[in-house]
Parts: C-alpha cells; structure tokens; sequence
C-alpha cells in the first residue's frame, strides 16, 4: 500500500535525475581518472594506472559488462553514474520517507535532484556517485539491522563487500556502522558477518589480484602512489595548517554539495529534540569515520567527489529540516513555494556556470579545448617521426593526449619511481606501460599543452621550458595554449635519469 502511494513521487523524481544528468553528460572523459578508468575496462593493470591503485576493480568491470551494449567506453561510464544516480534518489526518498514521514522524503529526494555536486558527478565517467549510491544502500540495510531486523545482517556485509569493490576507501570508511549496527557484542553474529564480508571481498579481490599480476606489484603500485600523493600531507607529517585548510575545504563542499539548502539549518534552528535519538547516533557514526580521514589524512578540492559518500545522510536530515521549515514557517504557501523555486534555481546556476571544475559549464569548456588540441598537434609533425610529451594533470595532461591520440607515443613528465627504478609512464595505442629509456626513435618532440588560462599551469611550463636548451625549441601560441616543440636530442634535460632511445 506503501509502495503504490509513493510510486508516483518515485517515478517523477527517478525520470527527473535521469533526464538531467543524461542531458547534461559529459562526451568526452573529462578527469584524469575518467581516463584511467576507460583504460582499465580494456586492459586492467594498476601497476601502470590502468585503473590507478587501488584499483577500483568492480567500477572497471560493471563499466565494461555496460560498455558491451554502448562499445563507448566514456558513455558506458556516464550511463552507470546516471543509473546510480537514479537508484540513489529512489533510496533517499525510501530513508527519509521511514524515518521522518512523505514531506520529509519529497524534499529529501529534491535535494539530491538539485545537488551541484551530485549533478555534475551524476554526468561524468567517475566513481563517487557510485559510490554514494553504495554508501546509501549500505546505509538503510544497517538501519534496518540497528532496528532489530536479523535477517539484515547479512545483506549489509555483502552491500559493504560490493562497496568496497567500488571504492575500497569505503570498507575504512563504512565498516564502524556495520559493527554498530549489530548491537551488543555477539560472537556467533560476528562471525557471520566477518564471513559474509570476506567472502564478498575475496570474490573480487582475487580476481583482481590476479589481473593485476599478483600481490607484489599490485601492493607495490599502491603504495608507490601512497608515498607520491596522500601520504605526502597527512596530520603526521605536515603543518597543522593544512588540517585546518582541509576543514574548511570540507565546509566548502558541503556548501558545493547543497547549495541554497545548506542553509537549512537556520532557517529551521536545528530542531532535534522531538528526534529518536538513535538516529542521531547512527548517522554520527555514519559520517564521523569519513569526516575524520578527509580532515586529518588526505583531501584536495578536485577530489570533492569523495564527500558524496556522505551524501544520503546530508538529504535526510536537511530534508526532514526543510520540511519542518515548510510547515512551520509564518509564510504564505505562494511565498514558500517561490522561495523553495528561488533555491533550486541557485543550485542550477552553481551547476550549469560556477567557475569551478565541476560545472556544466568547465566540462564544455574542456570539451572544447580537447578537440581543439587533436586537431592541433598533428600540424606538429606525423606519428612516425614525433613524439608527444605531456605532464602529470587532471585535465590535458599525460591521460588525455594518450587517449585521445592513440596513434602517437606519449611520454609523461617528470621521471617517477614505482619500486622499481627510475621510469616513466608511456601510452601508445591506448595503453600504458613504464620505460626506463626514452621511447624511440623519433626526431622531433612536442609538449602537449596544459589548460588555457591557467596562471599555475604557465608557471609549470616555464619552469619546464627553462631546463631546455633555448637555441633549439620552438614556442608556439595558437588558439590561447602554448606549444612547445623541439628535438628529441633535448630530451635527456627534462629526463635525466632514462636511458637514450634505441637508434
């Protein structure tokens, strides 16, 4: 009776995400990790970053059952984070429907509907709507298994063994609530759910061990990126100034994340005293894990998808204050009305132009500049005689001209170690391997160019440029990025460590 009274609001807000994501996705792989993700689905290996350690194996293969239908690797992708986009509104609104009522859940569902944050990764080829969608899933069978439901326990294992093969972040993240959820210590339910858990693990874990090569370089590889990237900042060994801008980077994408609604929680005042208060407790303990590793570990802004994980838990509660706001409030309903219409506005707005890299907006205009570079860089010199060097960037680096010019060599700078000497990083044919030479042979080279209008990016590329012998490289400037070409004899300045290219 339930499900056929909320089957309309179902239908409408599931239609509602569905259609605006899909209208709105990405056509190209717009992140660096959209790249890596497309490769893995090909071939996975994350000893050379098909997809980057730790692997994100589930993600790979789910992408490459879809990708059976769309043979596009970057739509198959796009599809999967419209599809969990969809089953996530459905879970928000079942959540909140049973824990604070209709009104609740209806705005609960639109929050999401208009998360800028949410959109935009429910249009792009990466992991973390995925993700939230598991930690959703995860989340209301805990729920159901904290409310004294048995037969819950083990679902939730397995919907945190599948979560972790998404994103293995999540098992650090998501396995308190689990043993939370379970009550007073009990060594029979235990040891259930520690086998149910590492069976689902083991399903994919091995297979993924397996493709990877075996323990060695799989670990190898993941550790090597731990000591390039998040084990460079965390609380152990950097300033604790970086704590506190990691804090308010979190502040900021939960403003990026809800908007206009970020703010309900003064307009209601906060009001939980007529709240069970084992909800409180179980989304504290829901969110506080995650909370912790973003604030004292590791978190940049252009990893802001990794709040999504947080997401559902966020629309509950400030649906459920946006619905006390909605009926409390000295209002007239025409004014209600025009403010909540004024707030989902102001969402769109952020989603569609705000100058930030997770926007309609910057995904165009990076649609743009890529196509723009293909057609570009061939004026440079044909595949057989030219060699395209490019740099370790999120959008336009060493990824994207690999992908998008399979028919060149690419090599990435600068020089990496991955455990086993001095390498790097090289694409040809859509494929990645590590050299400890330079590729060859090739007479001429050119530096695929680094985002227009980006004040870091020039002072990188002058700093590259300076270890170059000035008499021998030419700087071209089309279309508002800088070109620069030479010949490959050069190369040893930027790449002194690698061997010389075969003759």
């Amino acid at each position: 009776m339930t499900l056929r009274r909320n089957l309309p609001d179902l239908l409408s807000l599931t239609a509602a995400v569905a259609l605006s994501r899909y209208l709105f996705r990405s056509h190209v792989l717009y992140d660096l990790d959209s790249v890596n993700f497309a490769l893995a689905m090909k071939r996975f290996d994350p000893g050379v970053f098909q997809a980057h350690p730790p692997g994100y194996y589930l993600y790979a293969r789910i992408g490459r059952l879809i990708d059976l239908v769309f043979h596009n690797p970057n739509l198959s992708l796009v599809v999967l984070s419209v599809l969990a986009s969809c089953a996530l509104v459905i879970l928000i609104y079942q959540f909140a429907f049973e824990w604070f009522g209709r009104p609740s859940a209806r705005f609960a569902s639109l929050l999401f509907l208009f998360s800028p944050l949410g959109w935009f990764h429910g249009t792009v080829a990466l992991t973390y709507i995925v993700g939230a969608f598991c930690s959703a899933l995860f989340g209301y069978l805990c729920w159901r298994l904290y409310s004294g439901q048995q037969a819950f326990l083990v679902p939730a294992g397995v919907a945190l063994g599948f979560a972790a093969g998404i994103r293995p972040s999540e098992l650090l993240f998501l396995a308190p609530l689990y043993l939370f959820s379970m009550g007073r210590p009990n060594l029979k339910r235990l040891l259930l759910a520690s086998t149910v858990l590492l069976i689902t693990i083991l399903a994919w874990f091995v297979p993924m061990i397996l493709a990877s090569g075996g323990l060695k370089p799989y670990f190898g590889a993941l550790f090597a990126l731990w000591k390039m990237v998040p084990g460079k900042k965390t609380v152990f060994n950097s300033s604790p100034a970086y704590t506190v801008a990691r804090a308010f980077t979190i502040l900021f994408i939960y403003l990026l994340t809800f908007g206009a609604a970020a703010f309900a929680p003064i307009a209601e005042k906060i009001r939980t005293s007529q709240v069970d208060a084992r909800k409180i407790r179980f989304t504290l303990v829901w969110i506080i894990p995650a909370l912790c590793f973003f604030t004292f570990i590791y978190l940049v802004f252009i990893n802001s998808g990794y709040l999504l994980l947080l997401i559902a838990p966020g629309c509950l509660w400030l649906g459920f204050w946006a619905a006390e706001w909605y009926a409390n409030a000295r209002l007239r309903k025409p004014l209600k009305l025009a403010i909540i219409v004024a707030c989902a506005a102001v969402n769109a707005l952020i989603f569609l132009e705000a100058p930030l890299y997770c926007s309609y907006r910057s995904v165009v205009k990076f649609q743009a500049e890529l196509r723009n570079i293909q057609t570009t860089i061939p004026r440079f010199g044909p595949q057989s005689s030219t060699l395209i060097v490019s740099f370790d960037s999120h959008f336009l680096g060493f990824r994207h001209a690999g992908y998008y010019l399979p028919q060149y060599h690419v090599l990435e700078y600068p020089e990496v170690n991955m455990g086993h000497g001095i390498q790097a990083f090289t694409m040809y044919g859509r494929d990645t391997r590590l050299v400890s030479r330079l590729p060859g042979p090739y007479q001429r080279f050119v530096i695929y160019p680094l985002p227009a209008q980006g004040k870091q990016f020039n002072v990188y590329l002058a700093k590259v440029i300076a270890k170059l012998p000035a008499r021998n490289i030419q700087i071209t400037k089309l279309d508002g990025h800088t070109y620069v070409s030479g010949p490959v004899s050069d190369l040893p300045f930027l790449f002194p460590k690698l061997g010389p290219a075969p003759k």
